[in-house]
């Protein structure tokens, strides 16, 4: 059984895979890589964990032509994000959690640092999703996912070079953003 981030995946109901592909072994390679594209979006860890076991229901689903795929880390990626970006679809604005912000702020900061960043890390979020969509995609995508811009352009069906300029003004903009919102507080 292998587990993500505190959740099993009970794998046992995939043993009927073909031979080719280790499903097991794709879980435990790709599972917390494909919780930080979801949770990326979704901002919400129990949405993201029910996104990666969707992901995984969905490799299952195709387990007899996982050999035809090509890039087996970027097709993952691809599920993961198109399922996070219905997620929120789905959501009203009211429902979209703040924790994010929570999650990623340091747990060996004084509190009222930790406060600071919490409000810094909120604000510098807040700037992101006010970016336009292609710009707040291949941002996410590149710095929070690390991914290349093949990588990027292969998970958004976008060219490189489209994905290089829109990473650019994607990093322009919001330093530009960020600098202007802190020069006022």
């Amino acid at each position: 059984m292998a587990s993500i981030e505190g959740c099993s995946l009970a794998l046992s109901f995939m043993e009927d895979a073909p031979p080719a592909v280790d499903l097991t072994e794709l879980v435990g390679t790709y599972s917390t890589l494909l919780f930080r594209v979801a949770n990326s979006v979704l901002r919400s860890r129990t949405e993201a964990e029910d996104v990666v076991q969707e992901v995984f229901l969905r490799v299952w689903e195709h387990r007899k032509s996982l050999s035809a795929v090509r890039d087996m880390r970027v097709w993952l990626v691809r599920i993961a994000w198109n399922l996070a970006l219905d997620h929120k679809r789905r959501k009203r604005p009211a429902q979209l959690e703040q924790t994010f912000g929570n999650s990623l702020a340091s747990a060996c900061l004084p509190a009222d640092a930790a406060i600071e960043e919490d409000q810094r890390l909120r604000a510098v979020l807040g700037e992101i999703e006010r970016l336009p969509k292609a710009e707040r995609h291949v941002l996410l995508l590149s710095a929070l996912e690390e991914l290349g811009n093949s990588e990027i352009a292969a998970v958004l069906g976008r060219t490189e070079s489209a994905v290089r300029a829109l990473l650019f003004r994607a990093r322009a903009r919001l330093r530009e953003r960020v600098e202007k919102g802190s020069k006022f507080r």
